[in-house]
């Protein structure tokens, strides 16, 4: 059904990108109502503009909370073109039809982010812009809404080649958007009156602020190509896309699992680290003097999985990193920097994909998940282990330690069950993913000879407690003398007799890193 639009009602907060829609809407010859400093913007552009005021006989009271909430505004919204009564009344009570509705919302979650001040934040809380937008969205089978600055390109668009009217279709697309901006700002309000009971929406993030205020990134498809998929929230916020095509849902997800890892080593007193990423599990990582020699070693670690993988660095890439890495295949690389000699390097092929990180950016506190008809929220794993008991037959020396400490926050980010074998700070072997421990240890092994990694010497790390001492024994047997584990098991005596019988370091931590 296409409906022609007569007149709109704009009012915004972001003016940036409306003066040429509404230059459209005045070339279309429909009537435009404004308020405050919109109707200002629009006719400093040379736009006419009608106040609201003539329509509700009321100046903007309040300090500025109340200028749009009134019959003849809601009425002018709400009211059914194709109802005799509503249209009966409406000519009563001298209500014009409103076709279009433009508006945004106060930012309240920018707010949140500069300011702490309470009667600041409060003020930010809109009233008028939800019911405007909510009401015109219930009426979208006779009222076009646009919430999202994002969309005014598209309704320019769409009007010039349409001859000012839109489709049904249009208008309930439109609409499903703004009831989605309008639920995801709630959200965000709910969440700051309330700080310790997180509120989600039901796809599982936790108030996402869409591009500002309620866009979504549609992305070109979900985990397979036959599933859709939209991203909520603000990526520049994390980091400066340099180079390659758009990110994928995958992509996404893998960048994800980059990030939270290469977020465990912020000092580079002590080196460099390069994490090789492989559908979200690390299957190539090491820390060394050079950003260099840290990706000459990850890639060791597994040069077979480490084809079209995403690659982390906490360090610079520079010019030979870059020849180093030019080299495979790869989808992603991500980096708080890059030399202008990497860059030239690394842009060669045009669809990789290069991420500058964000200095000012850190990993949020919570972690939400979508299942069966609700909302699963969590708090981040952050420890990396609340004490450090030696149990075994020997004390750890300081080598040993300092390869545990790296070990336990790989096996960290692993997904369970899991195992991490690490000798002089390089992954040499890992087990994930499995559903049995000794079928991770066994995986890790079989990694390590893979790659004909000498094991004698390196140190071995479990996300959980140890069940059984089978572990131990076969770990044992391929040299492996030193361990770290949480703990917890009601067996926990068996692998500790086992390391003491065996002069075997073992260190349990307290603290479990179960990753489903």
């Amino acid at each position: 059904m296409q409906q022609k639009i007569q007149s709109a009602l704009i009012s915004v907060f972001y003016k940036h990108g409306l003066a040429p829609l509404a230059q459209e809407l005045q070339a279309q010859g429909i009537t435009i109502y404004s308020t405050g400093g919109t109707q200002q913007f629009l006719e400093d552009a040379g736009i006419a503009c009608v106040p609201v005021e003539s329509l509700t006989t009321y100046p903007s009271i309040l300090g500025g909370r109340v200028k749009t909430l009134h019959p003849v505004v809601f009425g002018g919204i709400l009211g059914k073109r194709d109802d005799a009564q509503h249209v009966a009344e409406m000519m009563q009570y001298n209500i014009p039809e409103i076709d279009l509705v433009i508006v945004d919302l106060y930012p309240f979650e920018d707010t949140l982010k500069n300011t702490t001040e309470e009667n600041l934040i409060i003020e930010k809380i809109d009233i008028g812009g939800p019911s405007m937008i909510r009401a015109a969205a219930k009426n979208h089978r006779n009222v076009t809404v646009i919430a999202a600055k994002d969309d005014y390109a598209v309704l320019q668009n769409m009007l010039h080649e349409q001859a000012g009217t839109t489709t049904l279709e249009q208008r309930k697309t439109f609409a499903a958007k703004a009831f989605e901006v309008v639920m995801n700002y709630d959200i965000a309000i709910s969440n700051y009156f309330n700080p310790t009971k997180q509120v989600s929406n039901n796809a599982g993030f936790k108030a996402p602020h869409l591009d500002g205020f309620g866009a979504a990134e549609v992305l070109r498809y979900g985990e397979n190509p036959h599933q859709t998929a939209t991203f909520y929230g603000n990526l520049k916020e994390v980091f400066a896309q340099l180079n390659g095509k758009e990110l994928s849902y995958n992509n996404l997800v893998d960048v994800d699992a980059a990030i939270q890892i290469i977020s465990e080593f912020t000092s580079t007193e002590k080196g460099f680290v390069f994490g090789i990423i492989k559908h979200t599990n690390v299957c190539g990582i090491a820390l060394r003097d050079t950003v260099k020699n840290s990706w000459d070693a990850a890639l060791a670690g597994d040069p077979e999985s480490a084809f079209g993988g995403v690659l982390v660095s906490n360090g610079t890439i520079d010019k030979a990193t870059a020849e180093a890495i030019n080299e495979i295949f790869f989808e992603v690389l991500v980096a708080p920097a890059f030399d202008e000699e990497a860059l030239t390097v690394l842009k060669s092929k045009k669809n990789r994909i290069l991420l500058q990180l964000n200095s000012q950016w850190s990993i949020a506190n919570s972690q939400s998940k979508s299942l069966l008809n609700g909302t699963l929220t969590q708090g981040t794993d952050a420890g990396n282990y609340a004490e450090w008991k030696e149990v075994g037959g020997r004390a750890t020396t300081a080598v040993e330690r300092a390869n545990l400490e790296f070990a336990n926050i790989i096996c960290k980010h692993l997904k369970s069950n899991a195992i991490a074998l690490i000798k002089n700070k390089q992954l040499v072997g890992k087990g994930c993913g499995q559903t049995s421990r000794i079928d991770s240890l066994r995986q890790s092994i079989d990694k390590a000879k893979q790659f004909n990694f000498e094991l004698k010497g390196a140190v071995l790390a479990s996300d959980a407690f140890f069940p059984f001492n089978d572990c131990m024994q076969m770990a044992h047997a391929e040299g492996i003398e030193v361990f770290i584990q949480p703990g917890g098991s009601i067996r926990d005596k068996d692998s500790i007799e086992y390391a003491v019988t065996n002069n075997l370091a073992m260190v349990i931590t307290g603290l479990r890193h179960f990753k489903h």
